[in-house]
C-alpha cells in the first residue's frame, strides 16, 4: 500500500473512531438523562404518595372526630330517650296499681323506638272498671308526647271531672285536645294529630259494659266464639265541630276475655311474602289462645310476632291488652 492510501485509511479510522466515541458519550449522555429523569419521577411520585397519604390521614381523622361526635349524640340521644322512656312509664297504669283493679290480665307493650305513641289506660272508680286503649299518632318522640298529654287528660276526665260514660269520655277528650291545641288567632289549630282509642266501661254490679270506639275496636271472646265491635271511623281530635261517638253496650259473662289493642300488631309486615299480618289473622291467633292463661297468652303473642317480622324492621309501635273481667 503506498503511503498516501496509508494516510488516507489511518485519518478514516480516526474519523470512525472518533464518531463511535461521539456515540457512545451520547448514549451514556441519553442514559444518565433518562435516569435522573426517573429519579426525578419517583421523587415526584413519592412527594405526591406522602402528600396522598397526609391527606388521606387527616381525612380519616376527621371522620374519626365526626364518629365520636355522632356516637356522644346519639348517646345523648338514647340517654334522654331511656330517661324519657321512664317518665311514660310513670304516667302509664303501674303493675301493682293494675293488679288491684284485676286479677287476670296482660299487656304486650312493644314500643317502636325506646318511647311509644301507644297508650293504656286502667283504672276504678264507683264499682266501674275504665279500661282503654289508645295509638296516637305517629311513633317516637311525637307519639310519646301526644300519648302522654293523652294519659293526663285521661287521669283528669275519668278521676276528677268524674265522666263515666264512654262516649262522653271520648267527646270530652275532644274538648279537652281541642282547648289545649287551638291557640292560633285565625281559629286553626296549633297542631292537627289526633289519637285512636277503644274505652269500655264495665259495671262491677250488673257486668253491663258500655263501648265507644275512635277507630279502634274491642274484641269479646266467649264458648269459642269471638265479637267484635267496632269504633267509629274518626279520631278523637280530628274534628272539632259536630263530633259524635256511637255508645254500645253489651251484658259480659263470667269468663269473658276482652282484647283492646292498637293497629301495630296487624300492619307489621313478615311471613314468607312480606305482608301484613292483618286483623283476620289477629282475630284467629287471639281465637286460638284464648283458652290458654294470659300470661302465656302474652307469651305466645310476643314469639308469633317475632317469628312474623324475621328480618323485617318493626314499622310501629305495638300494644294489646288482654283482660278477664270476672
Amino acid at each position: 500500500m503506498s503511503a498516501g492510501a496509508s494516510s488516507a485509511f489511518a485519518i478514516m479510522m480516526a474519523q470512525g473512531a472518533r464518531e463511535s466515541l461521539i456515540i457512545n458519550y451520547l448514549i451514556a449522555i441519553f442514559i444518565a438523562a433518562a435516569l435522573v429523569y426517573l429519579a426525578v419521577l419517583q421523587f415526584w411520585v413519592l412527594l405526591r404518595t406522602r402528600k396522598h397519604l397526609r391527606e388521606m390521614k387527616a381525612a380519616y381523622d376527621e371522620i374519626d372526630v365526626q364518629r365520636e361526635e355522632l356516637q356522644l349524640r346519639n348517646k345523648d340521644l338514647t340517654d334522654s330517650l331511656t330517661y324519657a322512656r321512664r317518665i311514660q312509664e310513670a304516667l302509664l297504669p303501674a303493675e301493682h296499681h293494675i293488679r288491684k283493679i284485676l286479677q287476670h290480665y296482660f299487656i304486650f307493650y312493644r314500643p317502636k323506638h325506646i318511647v311509644s305513641g301507644d297508650f293504656y289506660w286502667i283504672s276504678e272508680r264507683d264499682d266501674k272498671y275504665f279500661i282503654a286503649a289508645a295509638d296516637c299518632t305517629g311513633h317516637g318522640v311525637p307519639g310519646a308526647l301526644m300519648s302522654m298529654i293523652g294519659l293526663e287528660l285521661l287521669h283528669k276526665i275519668i278521676n276528677e271531672m268524674r265522666v263515666n260514660v264512654s262516649d262522653q269520655i271520648l267527646l270530652t277528650l275532644n274538648d279537652e285536645l281541642e282547648a289545649a291545641f287551638f291557640k292560633e288567632e285565625d281559629g286553626r289549630a296549633l297542631i292537627k294529630d289526633g289519637i285512636e282509642m277503644s274505652i269500655c266501661v264495665i259495671d262491677r254490679t250488673t257486668l253491663e259494659m258500655e263501648f265507644s270506639g275512635a277507630f279502634l275496636p274491642v274484641y269479646i271472646v266467649r264458648d269459642d266464639k269471638l265479637i267484635e265491635i267496632k269504633g267509629d271511623k274518626q279520631n278523637v281530635g280530628q274534628l272539632f265541630n259536630g263530633v259524635s261517638f256511637n255508645r254500645s253496650s253489651y251484658r259480659l259473662q263470667k269468663g269473658d276475655i276482652l282484647y283492646l289493642f292498637s293497629d301495630g300488631y296487624a300492619d307489621q309486615f313478615g311471613g314468607p311474602d312480606n305482608k301484613k299480618f292483618k286483623y283476620r289473622r289477629l282475630r284467629h291467633l287471639l281465637l286460638t289462645i284464648s283458652k290458654y292463661p294470659l300470661s302465656d297468652q302474652q307469651r305466645i303473642l310476643d314469639e308469633t310476632i317475632t317469628s312474623w317480622m324475621g328480618d323485617c324492621e318493626q314499622i310501629d309501635d305495638m300494644m294489646i291488652m288482654g283482660i278477664r273481667p270476672f
